[in-house]
């Protein structure tokens, strides 16, 4: 009945004003545009090159005719005067389009911006990694494009029957658009699969074994691999990321056997996915690293390379967790599993470790007297922060990553020849020159 309702009030109203237009000669009665298909209603559409998008069913009040003028405008330029328009791009890009109708000297306007994922581009060149890792609540927004050489969306969580949740980049168009945008800007743009996360932090969710034990399944890995190589080809995705950190389970061998999973089913997305995708895999650097098996077909590995764990838990000092010698641990030790430093991507936090409450002794209090801060946040409780390793403005403090340290990884991994670095998450991040990204970028490069 509402729809009803909705379809005969813009008829009412269209008809009144074709009375009202047939009645009077010349006066100040503004056009009006009635938008029936709704087609205006997102302020932005994306799409792919070769793709078209329609705006239709729209009516006027007056109607058009001698005195009531249309035009549709594509970045300025007069295209069309009919009452309905189909842009066909030729080429990646955004563009602005524009709908008047006019009478009486005075117009009525809509606007719509469109944003066309190029159907190829080329990679910028870049001597080193620079890479933004998005959490799942990451957008396109959240990345400075001249920054970075690419981009991983953790947007794909396997769930235990071996499905995968997409709905976090299928929201609001945000995978397409950090497609289109990337590749406007010859950023490749990965996909990152991961199981559980426990939070801020991205470590997978203690003792949450859906992501392990599909991949340890040879039937159901198959199955991951089908289902993430289509949604890879129909989102022209550049790749896959397969987040597998923290495997530390009450049950060690299912840990053990999700670890040595790793590798086959990083071998059997490089055998499925399109010639020329990239294959990554974030590892852990915890004791279970000694269960990984052959990662040689990943085009590199990441590793999570910060959070030593020895500042966190009852009596646990506190401390900076993400230090530079910590870093300089992780990627000696797969170094040691025979990984050379051009094939090593090192993880760098954007997000500081917050104290709640603290014992007698002026420790740590209990797992459950500590949380995370993004690096933003940090900067909103003290703008002076970027500067610093460690802020009292927060319960009892604070520490984290700011701009200092993070130099001094940049120079430690360009020194030692090392493929990069990526920041975890790219979305903690702050903007601007207090931006961790911006001091990657200028040292990586």
């Amino acid at each position: 009945m509402k729809k009803i309702v909705y379809l005969i009030f813009p008829l009412l109203i269209f008809m009144l004003g074709c009375k009202k237009d047939n009645d009077e000669v010349g006066g100040d009665f503004h056009p009006r545009i009635f938008d029936q298909g709704l087609v205006f209603q997102s302020p932005s559409r994306i799409i792919q090159e070769g793709q078209s998008a329609v705006y239709n069913r729209l009516l006027f009040s007056p109607a058009p005719g001698a005195k009531t003028k249309l035009s549709w405008k594509v970045d300025g330029k007069e295209v069309s005067t009919d009452t309905a328009f189909t842009f066909t791009p030729t080429a990646g890009g955004e563009f602005e389009i524009k709908l008047e109708a006019t009478f009486n000297g005075q117009t009525a306007t809509r606007l719509s911006k469109v944003l066309v994922s190029p159907s190829t581009y080329t990679p910028k060149v870049s001597p080193f990694v620079n890479m933004p890792y998005l959490s799942e609540n990451g957008v396109s927004a959240n990345v400075t494009w001249a920054n970075v050489s690419h981009v991983a969306f953790s947007g794909a969580r396997v769930l235990p029957d071996g499905e995968v949740d997409f709905s976090k980049g299928n929201q609001n168009q945000n995978i397409d658009e950090l497609v289109a945008r990337g590749h406007m800007n010859g950023v490749p743009v990965l996909l990152g699969v991961t199981g559980r996360l426990s939070g801020v932090d991205g470590w997978s969710l203690y003792n949450s074994t859906d992501f392990g034990l599909v991949i340890s399944d040879a039937a159901k890995r198959a199955h991951l691999v089908q289902a993430l190589t289509q949604y890879v080809v129909n989102r022209k995705l550049d790749g896959i990321d397969v987040m597998m950190t923290d495997l530390s389970n009450d049950v060690y061998d299912i840990s053990a056997k999700s670890a040595q999973s790793v590798g086959p089913f990083v071998s059997e997305l490089k055998a499925a996915l399109p010639v020329g995708s990239i294959v990554t895999a974030t590892v852990t650097t915890n004791y279970m690293h000694w269960e990984y098996t052959d990662l040689s077909k990943a085009d590199w590995i990441n590793v999570h390379a910060f959070e030593d764990g020895a500042h966190v838990g009852p009596g646990a000092p506190l401390g900076q967790q993400s230090s530079l010698s910590f870093m300089n641990d992780g990627a000696t030790i797969w170094r040691n599993k025979g990984f050379p430093a051009n094939k090593i991507v090192l993880g760098i936090p954007a997000f500081g470790v917050r104290y709640l409450e603290l014992d007698g002794d002026g420790n740590n209090l209990s797992w459950g007297s500590y949380d995370y801060m993004q690096f933003k946040d940090i900067l909103v409780k003290d703008p002076t922060a970027a500067q610093k390793e460690f802020t009292a403005v927060e319960a009892k403090g604070v520490y984290f990553n700011g701009i200092p340290l993070v130099t001094q990884k940049a120079n430690y991994i360009k020194e030692k020849g090392f493929k990069g670095a990526y920041l975890w998450a790219g979305d903690y991040d702050a903007v601007g020159e207090n931006s961790l990204m911006n001091t990657l970028s200028k040292i990586l490069k």
